[in-house]
């Protein structure tokens, strides 16, 4: 589904940020952190309601590990999902107790561009009452999406150098 089928089922009606954001609390449970001890769970809404959780899984190849948000989106998309609402992120130790306001990283923030629009809306939490609320135009106010390609936007196919 692109981005255009996404907007006629998106809508603007409120959701439940707290049920969202004890979803992601509760997915750090099953992150796997051997190296930073630093344990994240995403809980993903779709447009149609339903939450998909990831969790951060490392690698001793640090290249090979994957983001909690990362997850949470691939999972829905390899499960024919690609509408998709709002994320609550959840990080802190090991322990349970988390310790910041967790943040996606500069790949997440380009995944989420890829699958969702500028109102996209990012929780980042320590708890269902303890949270920040943004868009996903505010962490990635220029985003590099599949419309940069076009040829209204000046790509031609080519890679600049030519003349």
């Amino acid at each position: 589904m692109g981005m255009e089928e996404c907007e006629i089922i998106h809508d603007n009606r409120p959701f439940d940020k707290r049920r969202l954001i004890r979803s992601a609390l509760d997915a750090r449970e099953y992150a796997y952190a051997p190296y930073s001890h630093f344990t994240v769970g995403a809980a993903l809404l779709t447009a149609d309601g339903e939450i998909f959780t990831g969790v951060n899984i490392e690698n001793a190849s640090y290249g090979a590990a994957n983001c909690a948000e990362r997850t949470a989106i691939f999972k829905a998309v390899s499960e024919g999902r690609k509408c998709f609402k709002a994320i609550a992120i959840a990080g802190g130790d090991e322990k349970g107790k988390p310790l910041t306001y967790a943040y996606p990283c500069g790949i997440c923030r380009q995944v989420m561009s890829e699958f969702c629009d500028d109102s996209f809306v990012i929780l980042a939490a320590r708890d269902e009452d303890d949270y920040v609320e943004m868009k996903l135009s505010e962490l990635l106010p220029y985003g590099f999406k599949l419309c940069s390609l076009s040829s209204e936007n000046g790509f031609d196919g080519r890679n600049g150098n030519e003349d």
